[in-house]
């Protein structure tokens, strides 16, 4: 089990500081940002979608590695689906990190998400982790605020 755990904190840690798709699109056809006054975190999200499958989808500001590496996973992960898909493991990594319990089919959707389901011990870090995740959830939901974790 410590193995698993290692590769996990290495994910973690490459997405930290190599963050994929951690740019600014300024030609984005939505943005939305959001706030983790906890920690510090600040997100600003930037989507393009097309006939309702995410064709575009990176993100930049400044936070933690969890955070980072919070949304460089989900940018990997949502760029070609739908957005239902999008709302649908919003909803299973949200379960997953607050919760700690989710199914097997669960599990294979979230695929390589599944690295941060440590972070439910942690419920301090829960925050860091999902901001990209309620930022995100909230732009395709068309919520005009800012969002903040508190």
């Amino acid at each position: 089990m410590s193995e698993l755990r290692e590769l996990y904190q290495e994910i973690i840690l490459d997405h930290g500081k190599s963050p994929r798709n951690f740019k600014v699109n300024k030609d984005a056809t939505l943005t939305k940002e959001g706030y983790n006054p906890l920690c510090g975190d600040k997100i600003t999200i930037y989507l393009d979608e097309e006939k309702g499958h995410i064709k575009n989808l990176s993100f930049d500001g400044c936070g933690c590695a969890i955070s980072i590496a919070s949304g460089s996973l989900m940018t990997e992960h949502l760029v070609g689906k739908s957005v239902e898909f999008a709302k649908e493991i919003f909803g299973i990594f949200h379960q997953c990190l607050t919760q700690g319990s989710i199914t097997e089919a669960q599990k294979e959707k979230l695929g390589k998400l599944n690295v941060l389901s440590g972070v439910v011990a942690f419920p301090l870090r829960v925050k860091c982790a999902t901001l990209a995740w309620h930022t995100l959830n909230a732009l395709l939901s068309n919520d005009s605020c800012v969002i903040s974790t508190e």
